[in-house]
Protein backbone atom coordinates (compact mmCIF):
# COMPACT_ATOMS: atom_id res chain seq x y z
CA UNK A 1 0.00 0.00 0.00
CA UNK A 2 1.05 3.35 -0.67
CA UNK A 3 3.21 5.17 2.30
CA UNK A 4 1.21 8.18 3.84
CA UNK A 5 3.55 11.11 4.20
CA UNK A 6 2.66 13.59 7.09
CA UNK A 7 3.88 17.47 6.24
CA UNK A 8 2.91 20.89 7.84
CA UNK A 9 -0.58 18.92 8.99
CA UNK A 10 -1.47 17.63 5.48
CA UNK A 11 -1.33 14.03 4.30
CA UNK A 12 0.18 13.32 1.02
CA UNK A 13 -0.21 10.07 -1.09
CA UNK A 14 1.69 9.42 -4.05
CA UNK A 15 -0.18 7.37 -7.18
CA UNK A 16 2.72 5.87 -8.60
CA UNK A 17 1.33 5.03 -12.15
CA UNK A 18 4.32 6.02 -14.28
CA UNK A 19 4.19 8.75 -16.56
CA UNK A 20 0.72 9.71 -14.88
CA UNK A 21 1.64 9.39 -11.93
CA UNK A 22 0.24 12.01 -9.11
CA UNK A 23 -0.44 13.17 -5.74
CA UNK A 24 -3.51 13.19 -3.55
CA UNK A 25 -3.17 15.26 -0.73
CA UNK A 26 -5.68 15.70 2.40
CA UNK A 27 -6.42 18.00 4.91
CA UNK A 28 -7.56 22.16 6.50
CA UNK A 29 -6.91 24.88 3.66
CA UNK A 30 -6.28 23.12 0.67
CA UNK A 31 -8.69 25.33 -1.52
CA UNK A 32 -6.26 28.36 -0.75
CA UNK A 33 -3.32 26.50 -2.46
CA UNK A 34 -4.88 24.99 -5.25
CA UNK A 35 -2.99 28.18 -7.42
CA UNK A 36 0.55 27.41 -6.23
CA UNK A 37 0.06 23.75 -6.36
CA UNK A 38 -1.24 24.13 -10.40
CA UNK A 39 1.86 26.38 -11.04
CA UNK A 40 4.29 23.52 -9.19
CA UNK A 41 2.76 21.06 -12.18
CA UNK A 42 4.79 20.79 -15.22
CA UNK A 43 1.03 19.80 -16.92
CA UNK A 44 -0.69 23.14 -16.11
CA UNK A 45 1.72 25.97 -16.32
CA UNK A 46 -0.53 27.60 -19.32
CA UNK A 47 -2.28 30.95 -18.98
CA UNK A 48 -6.37 29.68 -18.71
CA UNK A 49 -8.14 27.21 -16.13
CA UNK A 50 -11.62 26.85 -16.25
CA UNK A 51 -13.24 25.41 -13.20
CA UNK A 52 -16.12 23.32 -13.35
CA UNK A 53 -18.46 23.47 -10.11
CA UNK A 54 -21.97 22.59 -9.48
CA UNK A 55 -25.06 25.12 -8.26
CA UNK A 56 -24.85 23.92 -4.54
CA UNK A 57 -21.05 23.75 -4.21
CA UNK A 58 -20.15 26.65 -6.61
CA UNK A 59 -21.82 29.69 -4.49
CA UNK A 60 -19.74 28.06 -0.83
CA UNK A 61 -16.06 27.12 -2.34
CA UNK A 62 -15.48 28.94 -5.69
CA UNK A 63 -14.39 32.02 -4.74
CA UNK A 64 -11.60 30.06 -2.59
CA UNK A 65 -10.54 28.56 -5.33
CA UNK A 66 -11.07 30.78 -7.87
CA UNK A 67 -9.17 33.93 -5.84
CA UNK A 68 -6.11 31.28 -5.55
CA UNK A 69 -6.10 30.58 -9.04
CA UNK A 70 -5.76 33.99 -9.91
CA UNK A 71 -2.96 35.18 -7.38
CA UNK A 72 -1.05 32.36 -9.48
CA UNK A 73 -1.57 34.19 -12.61
CA UNK A 74 -4.25 32.44 -14.24
CA UNK A 75 -7.27 33.83 -15.83
CA UNK A 76 -10.18 31.68 -14.88
CA UNK A 77 -13.73 30.91 -16.68
CA UNK A 78 -16.41 29.44 -13.98
CA UNK A 79 -18.77 26.84 -15.64
CA UNK A 80 -21.44 25.88 -13.05
CA UNK A 81 -23.83 22.95 -13.75
CA UNK A 82 -27.11 22.09 -12.08
CA UNK A 83 -26.76 20.05 -8.85
CA UNK A 84 -27.39 16.49 -9.30
CA UNK A 85 -26.85 13.19 -10.61
CA UNK A 86 -29.24 14.56 -13.96
CA UNK A 87 -25.68 16.52 -14.77
CA UNK A 88 -23.79 13.13 -15.83
CA UNK A 89 -24.91 13.58 -18.92
CA UNK A 90 -23.79 13.78 -22.75
CA UNK A 91 -25.80 17.11 -22.91
CA UNK A 92 -23.85 18.56 -19.84
CA UNK A 93 -20.78 17.64 -21.80
CA UNK A 94 -21.33 19.18 -24.72
CA UNK A 95 -22.57 22.10 -22.93
CA UNK A 96 -19.07 22.28 -20.95
CA UNK A 97 -17.13 21.74 -23.68
CA UNK A 98 -18.57 24.56 -25.72
CA UNK A 99 -18.53 26.98 -22.77
CA UNK A 100 -14.05 25.56 -22.52
CA UNK A 101 -13.95 26.66 -26.76
CA UNK A 102 -15.85 29.73 -25.92
CA UNK A 103 -13.24 30.78 -23.45
CA UNK A 104 -10.54 30.00 -25.42
CA UNK A 105 -8.87 27.43 -24.08
CA UNK A 106 -6.74 25.48 -25.57
CA UNK A 107 -4.28 22.52 -25.09
CA UNK A 108 -2.17 24.57 -23.32
CA UNK A 109 -5.07 25.02 -20.75
CA UNK A 110 -6.75 22.98 -17.42
CA UNK A 111 -9.74 22.32 -15.79
CA UNK A 112 -10.71 22.21 -12.22
CA UNK A 113 -13.19 20.00 -10.98
CA UNK A 114 -14.65 21.35 -7.91
CA UNK A 115 -17.71 19.48 -6.31
CA UNK A 116 -18.58 15.86 -5.21
CA UNK A 117 -18.55 12.39 -7.53
CA UNK A 118 -20.85 13.97 -10.06
CA UNK A 119 -18.86 17.10 -10.81
CA UNK A 120 -15.11 15.01 -10.79
CA UNK A 121 -16.68 12.62 -13.16
CA UNK A 122 -18.35 14.80 -15.50
CA UNK A 123 -15.33 17.62 -15.88
CA UNK A 124 -12.52 14.77 -15.43
CA UNK A 125 -14.25 13.34 -19.11
CA UNK A 126 -14.70 16.96 -20.55
CA UNK A 127 -10.74 17.07 -19.77
CA UNK A 128 -10.09 13.90 -21.10
CA UNK A 129 -11.72 14.81 -24.58
CA UNK A 130 -11.43 18.58 -25.28
CA UNK A 131 -8.59 18.88 -27.69
CA UNK A 132 -8.28 15.03 -26.91
CA UNK A 133 -7.14 15.94 -23.74
CA UNK A 134 -6.13 18.43 -21.36
CA UNK A 135 -5.18 18.27 -17.53
CA UNK A 136 -7.43 18.39 -14.75
CA UNK A 137 -7.02 18.81 -10.72
CA UNK A 138 -9.68 17.59 -8.39
CA UNK A 139 -11.42 18.91 -5.59
CA UNK A 140 -13.79 16.38 -4.02
CA UNK A 141 -16.07 18.16 -1.54
CA UNK A 142 -18.09 15.20 -0.52
CA UNK A 143 -16.83 11.79 1.53
CA UNK A 144 -17.86 9.43 -1.29
CA UNK A 145 -15.69 11.69 -3.99
CA UNK A 146 -12.40 12.40 -1.19
CA UNK A 147 -11.99 8.86 -0.38
CA UNK A 148 -13.05 7.01 -3.89
CA UNK A 149 -14.05 8.94 -7.48
CA UNK A 150 -11.52 11.60 -7.38
CA UNK A 151 -9.42 9.07 -7.52
CA UNK A 152 -8.29 6.33 -9.89
CA UNK A 153 -8.90 8.39 -13.31
CA UNK A 154 -12.25 6.98 -13.87
CA UNK A 155 -14.56 9.91 -15.81
CA UNK A 156 -17.69 9.32 -17.60
CA UNK A 157 -21.32 9.94 -17.67
CA UNK A 158 -24.58 7.93 -17.49
CA UNK A 159 -27.02 6.83 -20.44
CA UNK A 160 -30.82 6.38 -19.90
CA UNK A 161 -29.61 2.81 -19.89
CA UNK A 162 -27.49 2.52 -17.21
CA UNK A 163 -24.59 4.36 -15.17
CA UNK A 164 -21.32 5.08 -16.33
CA UNK A 165 -21.54 3.80 -19.84
CA UNK A 166 -19.79 6.37 -21.76
CA UNK A 167 -16.39 7.34 -20.33
CA UNK A 168 -12.78 7.17 -20.40
CA UNK A 169 -9.64 6.84 -18.29
CA UNK A 170 -8.14 9.92 -17.21
CA UNK A 171 -6.05 10.69 -14.17
CA UNK A 172 -5.33 13.70 -12.67
CA UNK A 173 -3.26 16.16 -12.40
CA UNK A 174 -3.09 16.44 -8.57
CA UNK A 175 -6.34 15.52 -6.08
CA UNK A 176 -6.77 18.00 -3.23
CA UNK A 177 -9.16 17.21 -0.74
CA UNK A 178 -10.07 19.61 1.43
CA UNK A 179 -11.76 18.41 4.52
CA UNK A 180 -12.77 21.93 5.74
CA UNK A 181 -15.46 21.87 2.51
CA UNK A 182 -17.25 18.67 4.67
CA UNK A 183 -18.24 21.31 7.41
CA UNK A 184 -20.90 22.71 4.48
CA UNK A 185 -22.38 19.13 3.33
CA UNK A 186 -26.10 18.21 5.11
CA UNK A 187 -26.36 15.85 7.77
CA UNK A 188 -27.48 12.75 4.89
CA UNK A 189 -25.00 13.51 2.63
CA UNK A 190 -22.04 13.53 4.68
CA UNK A 191 -23.23 10.12 6.42
CA UNK A 192 -24.15 8.37 3.03
CA UNK A 193 -19.90 8.71 2.20
CA UNK A 194 -19.41 6.34 4.83
CA UNK A 195 -20.58 3.20 2.36
CA UNK A 196 -17.42 3.88 0.50
CA UNK A 197 -15.43 3.96 3.78
CA UNK A 198 -17.00 0.61 4.96
CA UNK A 199 -16.74 -1.37 1.61
CA UNK A 200 -12.64 0.11 2.05
CA UNK A 201 -12.42 -1.55 4.95
CA UNK A 202 -14.62 -4.64 4.01
CA UNK A 203 -12.38 -5.56 0.74
CA UNK A 204 -9.17 -4.18 2.33
CA UNK A 205 -8.42 -2.99 5.82
CA UNK A 206 -10.55 -5.19 8.78
CA UNK A 207 -8.62 -3.54 11.10
CA UNK A 208 -10.16 0.25 9.79
CA UNK A 209 -13.51 -1.06 11.03
CA UNK A 210 -12.42 -0.29 14.76
CA UNK A 211 -11.68 3.19 13.48
CA UNK A 212 -14.50 4.76 11.67
CA UNK A 213 -17.84 4.86 13.94
CA UNK A 214 -16.67 8.09 15.80
CA UNK A 215 -16.99 9.59 12.67
CA UNK A 216 -20.86 9.55 12.06
CA UNK A 217 -21.45 12.99 13.41
CA UNK A 218 -18.80 15.46 12.84
CA UNK A 219 -16.10 15.27 10.31
CA UNK A 220 -13.14 16.84 13.48
CA UNK A 221 -10.05 14.67 12.44
CA UNK A 222 -10.98 12.64 10.01
CA UNK A 223 -8.26 13.79 7.97
CA UNK A 224 -6.36 10.54 8.81
CA UNK A 225 -9.09 8.40 7.96
CA UNK A 226 -9.72 9.81 4.96
CA UNK A 227 -5.82 9.54 3.90
CA UNK A 228 -6.13 5.66 4.40
CA UNK A 229 -8.68 5.09 2.63
CA UNK A 230 -7.22 6.90 -0.46
CA UNK A 231 -4.34 4.70 -0.14
CA UNK A 232 -6.94 1.97 -0.40
CA UNK A 233 -7.44 2.99 -3.41
CA UNK A 234 -4.76 4.00 -4.64
CA UNK A 235 -3.53 0.36 -4.03
CA UNK A 236 -5.86 -0.98 -6.06
CA UNK A 237 -5.81 1.43 -8.85
CA UNK A 238 -1.52 0.77 -8.82
CA UNK A 239 -2.59 -3.02 -9.58
CA UNK A 240 -5.04 -2.64 -12.45
CA UNK A 241 -5.36 0.87 -13.45
CA UNK A 242 -7.52 -0.19 -16.20
CA UNK A 243 -9.18 -3.04 -15.08
CA UNK A 244 -7.60 -5.42 -17.04
CA UNK A 245 -6.11 -8.03 -14.45
CA UNK A 246 -9.57 -7.87 -12.36
CA UNK A 247 -7.96 -6.14 -9.13
CA UNK A 248 -9.81 -3.04 -9.25
CA UNK A 249 -13.27 -5.10 -9.56
CA UNK A 250 -12.81 -6.00 -5.96
CA UNK A 251 -13.84 -1.92 -5.67
CA UNK A 252 -16.97 -3.17 -7.11
CA UNK A 253 -17.97 -4.87 -3.81
CA UNK A 254 -21.89 -3.64 -3.44
CA UNK A 255 -21.91 -1.17 -6.36
CA UNK A 256 -23.41 -4.59 -8.78
CA UNK A 257 -26.88 -4.62 -6.64
CA UNK A 258 -25.93 -1.04 -5.79
CA UNK A 259 -26.27 0.59 -8.69
CA UNK A 260 -28.77 -1.11 -10.30
CA UNK A 261 -31.32 0.05 -7.18
CA UNK A 262 -29.67 4.03 -7.77
CA UNK A 263 -30.51 3.27 -11.36
CA UNK A 264 -34.10 1.98 -10.14
CA UNK A 265 -35.24 4.38 -7.62
CA UNK A 266 -34.60 7.33 -9.53
CA UNK A 267 -33.04 10.13 -7.34
CA UNK A 268 -34.68 8.26 -4.39
CA UNK A 269 -31.17 7.44 -2.88
CA UNK A 270 -28.20 9.22 -3.07
CA UNK A 271 -25.04 7.39 -4.30
CA UNK A 272 -24.28 5.64 -0.69
CA UNK A 273 -27.23 4.64 0.63
CA UNK A 274 -27.92 2.51 -2.62
CA UNK A 275 -24.28 1.30 -1.79
CA UNK A 276 -25.39 0.03 1.34
CA UNK A 277 -28.45 -1.96 0.24
CA UNK A 278 -26.03 -3.45 -2.38
CA UNK A 279 -23.48 -4.07 0.53
CA UNK A 280 -26.06 -6.00 2.70
CA UNK A 281 -27.19 -8.07 -0.52
CA UNK A 282 -23.29 -8.70 -1.13
CA UNK A 283 -22.73 -9.50 2.26
CA UNK A 284 -25.74 -12.55 2.03
CA UNK A 285 -23.95 -13.73 -0.78
CA UNK A 286 -20.52 -13.81 0.64
CA UNK A 287 -21.67 -15.88 3.78
CA UNK A 288 -23.68 -18.38 1.26
CA UNK A 289 -21.34 -18.52 -1.87
CA UNK A 290 -17.65 -17.18 0.17
CA UNK A 291 -17.67 -18.71 3.72
CA UNK A 292 -17.97 -15.29 4.94
CA UNK A 293 -18.88 -15.85 8.85
CA UNK A 294 -22.16 -14.56 9.91
CA UNK A 295 -20.78 -12.68 12.61
CA UNK A 296 -18.33 -10.44 9.74
CA UNK A 297 -21.33 -9.61 8.29
CA UNK A 298 -23.57 -8.56 10.87
CA UNK A 299 -20.51 -6.57 12.13
CA UNK A 300 -20.55 -4.48 8.68
CA UNK A 301 -24.59 -4.17 8.54
CA UNK A 302 -24.31 -3.13 12.32
CA UNK A 303 -21.63 0.11 11.07
CA UNK A 304 -23.77 1.04 7.98
CA UNK A 305 -27.10 1.09 10.29
CA UNK A 306 -24.77 3.29 12.73
CA UNK A 307 -24.23 5.83 10.27
CA UNK A 308 -28.36 5.69 9.25
CA UNK A 309 -27.56 4.17 5.96
CA UNK A 310 -30.79 2.11 4.29
CA UNK A 311 -30.78 -1.88 5.56
CA UNK A 312 -34.07 -2.30 3.42
CA UNK A 313 -35.68 -1.39 0.32
CA UNK A 314 -39.56 -0.06 -0.16
CA UNK A 315 -41.70 -2.00 -2.05
CA UNK A 316 -42.56 0.87 -4.12
CA UNK A 317 -39.37 0.05 -5.77
CA UNK A 318 -40.07 -3.19 -7.94
CA UNK A 319 -37.17 -5.66 -7.82
CA UNK A 320 -37.78 -6.25 -11.43
CA UNK A 321 -36.90 -3.12 -12.43
CA UNK A 322 -33.88 -3.12 -10.12
CA UNK A 323 -33.30 -6.59 -11.94
CA UNK A 324 -33.95 -5.15 -15.47
CA UNK A 325 -31.29 -2.23 -14.51
CA UNK A 326 -28.70 -4.22 -13.29
CA UNK A 327 -28.54 -6.72 -16.46
CA UNK A 328 -27.68 -3.49 -18.26
CA UNK A 329 -24.43 -3.13 -15.89
CA UNK A 330 -21.17 -2.83 -17.54
CA UNK A 331 -19.54 -5.06 -15.24
CA UNK A 332 -21.70 -7.53 -16.83
CA UNK A 333 -19.16 -8.93 -19.40
CA UNK A 334 -20.44 -11.41 -22.39
CA UNK A 335 -23.55 -11.72 -20.28
CA UNK A 336 -22.14 -13.91 -17.53
CA UNK A 337 -21.82 -11.94 -13.99
CA UNK A 338 -18.57 -10.80 -12.17
CA UNK A 339 -19.50 -10.54 -8.42
CA UNK A 340 -17.60 -9.29 -5.77
CA UNK A 341 -17.38 -11.19 -2.77
CA UNK A 342 -16.21 -11.71 0.86
CA UNK A 343 -14.15 -14.41 2.68
CA UNK A 344 -13.83 -12.91 5.50
CA UNK A 345 -13.21 -8.92 6.37
CA UNK A 346 -10.65 -7.60 4.64
CA UNK A 347 -9.90 -10.68 1.97
CA UNK A 348 -12.35 -10.00 -1.29
CA UNK A 349 -12.60 -11.75 -4.50
CA UNK A 350 -14.21 -12.61 -7.72
CA UNK A 351 -16.78 -14.90 -8.17
CA UNK A 352 -18.29 -16.29 -11.08
CA UNK A 353 -20.55 -18.28 -9.17
CA UNK A 354 -23.58 -15.69 -8.48
CA UNK A 355 -26.51 -16.75 -10.80
CA UNK A 356 -29.39 -14.33 -11.56
CA UNK A 357 -31.18 -16.43 -9.71
CA UNK A 358 -28.95 -15.76 -6.33
CA UNK A 359 -28.76 -12.08 -7.61
CA UNK A 360 -32.70 -11.61 -7.61
CA UNK A 361 -33.52 -13.70 -4.21
CA UNK A 362 -31.22 -10.89 -2.56
CA UNK A 363 -32.58 -8.43 -4.04
CA UNK A 364 -36.34 -9.33 -2.80
CA UNK A 365 -35.13 -10.27 0.68
CA UNK A 366 -33.96 -6.42 0.79
CA UNK A 367 -37.85 -5.16 0.30
CA UNK A 368 -39.94 -4.56 3.05
CA UNK A 369 -43.63 -4.29 2.17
Amino acid sequence: MPQIRESEGLHHIRVELEERSYEVSVGSGLLATVGAIARSLPSTRGRKAALVTDSNVGPLHSAAVTGSLQAAGYEVHAIVVPAGEASKSMDQVTAVCRELHRAGLDRGSFVVALGGGVIGDLAGFCAAIFNRGIPFIQIPTTIVSLVDSSVGGKTGVNLPEGKNLLGSFHQPAAVLGDIDTLRTLPGREYREGFAEIIKHAAIRDRAMFDQIAPFRDSATGIAPLIARNVAIKAAVVEEDERETTGTRALLNFGHTIGHGIESAAAGAFLHGEAISLGIIAALALSVTKGGLPQEDADRVVDLLAHFGLPLVLDSRIPAETILERLGRDKKFVDGSIRFVLLRSLGEAFVSSEVTREDIAREVNRLIVI
